[in-house]
């Protein structure tokens, strides 16, 4: 009986779970495995989130900072100062004021002296649709979006060693700017050429600095390697020598899900005492004429010319004439003249879709409305004011 009992008992231990527990366990074991799924993909899902904000983030403060840094040497000729912004050039009325709104693509050998005038005098310009002959430079430009063009001379000395680095050697090829400082010279004048460079230092017999002459034109385009990959990517195209001929080179990809892109001005056309120095109509308190002093005997401050501050709104840009029928104002050559500040904008979207997400909103760029574009893709607006530090500083009162 004791022998009986004793293999009962050892039968019940070996008899393990039954299928009830077992099947118990299966389902236990796979709702947590579910969750740890779900977990795992929830995880994934937000760090690949966190990834595309991350770079889409990244992308458009890169964007503005580019377009920024450049637009903070517009207009830097070395020493030279255009006659209507020079506040010692009191004796007459400039007659450097630019006189036309210069095509940015015009061929090297269609330069001549005005066209080099309004090139210095209008060193940023923007345009909603790049002018015909920018076709083979300005190729796939996103509609609503602009073109802008930013000039001045290099910050370092042609074949010399800069605190930025080096400067590339003169180049009989390239396009260099260099203007006078010597007092036996007219210092109100500049050399853009390649060669044939006379003017000098103060000394008046050491030839004077040249610096490469800068032009960069900036669009989105609206595919970044492949035509049709639906991805638009900020480009740039830099004025150099290459292929025997100087000109505006082949655009290179910068950033790419750069969707938006909107230039602005702000005008200095007020002078200090509130007279409007563009269109007053007293020609004497225009800035085409000579300076015209509150006071004469002191010459602190003069009434017709700008002190380097925007007045009123900003400004949009419209047409490939340059700035024409704009949405709130008809910017005149004698407006660029006066620019001496911008506000950038700058629509910045992922480069995948996000499943689930849909973008129903609209995004305001000064004057110009994007969106719903009811898609996918995820979008961050960033703006900017950027003053035009060489410009504008000429023009300030102490």
């Amino acid at each position: 009986m004791m022998i009986k009992n004793n293999l009962q008992q050892i039968k019940r231990i070996q008899a393990g779970f039954s299928l009830i527990e077992v099947m118990v366990a299966i389902a236990i074991g796979m709702l947590i495995t579910a969750a740890l799924f779900t977990l795992f993909v929830n995880v994934n899902r937000t760090n690949t989130e966190m990834e595309k904000s991350n770079s889409q983030i990244e992308n458009g403060r890169f964007a503005i900072q580019l377009i920024q840094n450049d637009l903070i040497h517009a207009g830097y000729w070395g020493g030279y100062i255009p006659k209507y912004d020079n506040l010692s050039y009191d004796t007459a009325a400039p007659d450097d004021y630019p006189s036309a709104i210069p095509d940015p693509c015009l061929a090297f050998v269609s330069w001549n002296a005005a066209y080099k005038n309004n090139l210095i005098g209008l060193p940023v310009q923007a345009y909603s649709t790049a002018p015909s002959t920018c076709a083979s430079v300005v190729t796939n430009q996103k509609s609503n979006t602009d073109m802008l063009v930013i000039r001045h001379a290099a910050n370092c000395i042609a074949g010399t060693s800069a605190t930025a680095g080096d400067c590339e050697a003169y180049n009989a090829n390239k396009l260099y700017f260099q203007s006078s400082l010597c007092k036996t010279e007219d210092q109100n004048t500049y050399i853009l050429a390649t060669s044939g460079f006379s003017l000098h230092k103060k000394d008046c017999a050491t030839t004077a600095d040249l610096r490469k002459f800068v032009s960069s034109i900036y669009y989105v385009r609206d595919y970044t390697k492949t035509v049709g990959d639906g991805i638009p990517t900020l480009m740039r195209s830099s004025f150099d020598y290459a292929a025997g001929s100087l000109a505006h080179q082949a655009p290179q990809a910068l950033i790419d899900g750069i969707e938006g892109f909107h230039i602005e001005y702000g005008i200095d056309r007020i002078g200090s005492t509130g007279i409007d120095i563009i269109s007053d109509a007293t020609a004497a308190n225009q800035y085409t004429a000579a300076i015209k002093w509150a006071d004469s005997s002191t010459m602190a401050s003069a009434v017709n010319r700008g002190d380097g501050i925007p007045d009123g709104l900003y400004v949009p840009c419209g047409s490939t004439s340059g700035c024409t029928a704009a949405a709130h104002a008809n910017v005149s050559v004698a407006q660029l003249t006066h620019a001496v500040a911008a506000r950038i904008y700058v629509l910045a979207r992922n480069t995948t879709e996000t499943t689930g997400y849909t973008d129903t909103k609209t995004y305001q760029l000064g004057s110009v409305t994007l969106g719903p574009f009811n898609d996918h893709f995820k979008r961050h607006l960033f703006s900017t004011t950027v003053r035009f530090v060489n410009i504008s500083g000429r023009r300030e009162v102490p």
